[in-house]
């Protein structure tokens, strides 16, 4: 069996499929790279590979979030409100992060003699983040493969799901979804207005799932 290393936000997405494929993941990464729910979004990813038995590893890429330029870096105050759709949103890019990742993955993948890395990006990515996008998967996938003795692979299979049918997915795997965060202001509870909160909520309600403290 095919043995893989998961890039784990602790947001909705990534702990679903960490769930979904649990058997073939060896372990889960999760990156600190100065976001505002940077540090929320950890806790639930420890808490999930404890939960399953997935080894969870730590990287500081604390440098991103001093050099980079994105609300998503610059405190609560910063992030817009409103909908993924809308065109504020864009300030919520982290330029080239999951290239980034991506790239510290594949490296700590070969170096564990893993078969290749995991993502969880989605279709819902795809208007805002041109580094969630099928051509930028695709292209990183050939780089991974190119640039590693073995020709790791990278593997994304909800790049053409919407956020609403992976937490359906979840559901059926019996995930708990109050074990995940996903708010850009980072504070203790969900804002419900920024972008990811907004996208949150339409997914759990697709789902027919109820949050009680979100």
């Amino acid at each position: 069996m095919s043995r893989y290393l998961l890039v784990l936000s602790g947001g909705m997405d990534s702990v679903t499929m960490l769930h979904e494929y649990r058997d073939s993941i060896a372990a889960a990464v999760t990156f600190q790279y100065g976001s505002n729910h940077n540090k929320r979004e950890a806790r639930c990813a420890r808490i999930n590979c404890e939960k399953l038995g997935i080894e969870w590893i730590e990287i500081d890429l604390s440098f991103m979030g001093r050099h980079f330029e994105s609300s998503l870096l610059q405190g609560a105050d910063a992030i817009p409100e409103g909908h993924y759709a809308d065109d504020n949103m864009r300030s919520t890019v982290v330029p080239f992060r999951n290239g980034i990742m991506l790239a510290v993955a594949a490296g700590l993948a070969e170096s564990r003699k893993l078969d290749g890395v995991m993502i969880a990006n989605h279709s819902g990515d795809h208007a805002i983040y041109p580094d969630c996008r099928p051509d930028f998967i695709a292209s990183m996938g050939r780089a991974i493969a190119d640039g590693t003795y073995d020709h790791l692979q990278l593997l994304a299979p909800y790049t053409s799901l919407s956020k609403g049918e992976i937490a359906l997915r979840g559901k059926n795997l019996g995930v708990d979804y109050s074990l995940t965060y996903s708010c850009y202001k980072g504070g203790e509870h969900h804002c419900g207005k920024c972008g990811t909160c907004v996208e949150r909520a339409e997914a759990l309600r697709y789902a027919g799932i109820t949050l009680t403290d979100d």
